[in-house]
């Protein structure tokens, strides 16, 4: 089992930054897949960025340039630093970690942007 551990989701202005960070605890295995995935209210979950153990990365056209995925394997934990946010952006954010073809998610954090 791989339990996920998310933080950093808040309210924040259009134009502003966030930072969300995801730890993963358990029974790691060395080659998986990280990342983010968003659902906004009445809306189907759909995904932001991912990234693997290997450093291969994949984002969403909508965040391309805004959003940058990172991990630490180490610690195991990814990270989304959010830039140049707007109001469509406002969504529950969900950790999500693959490994050996088994999904685990986060508990989801909230994403708030005003105009």
């Amino acid at each position: 089992q791989v339990q996920l551990v998310e933080s950093g989701g808040g309210l924040v202005q259009a134009g502003g930054s966030l930072r969300l960070s995801c730890a993963a605890s358990g029974s790691i295995f060395s080659i998986n897949i990280m990342g983010w995935y968003r659902q906004a209210p009445g809306k189907q979950r759909e995904l932001v960025a991912i990234m693997s153990s290997g450093g291969t990365t994949n984002y969403a056209d909508s965040v391309d340039g805004r959003f940058t995925i990172s991990r630490d394997n180490a610690k195991n934990t990814v990270y989304l630093q959010m830039n140049s946010l707007k109001p469509e952006d406002t969504a529950v954010y969900y950790c999500n970690y693959i490994q050996k073809g088994i999904n685990y998610w986060g508990q989801g954090t909230q994403v708030t942007v005003s105009s």
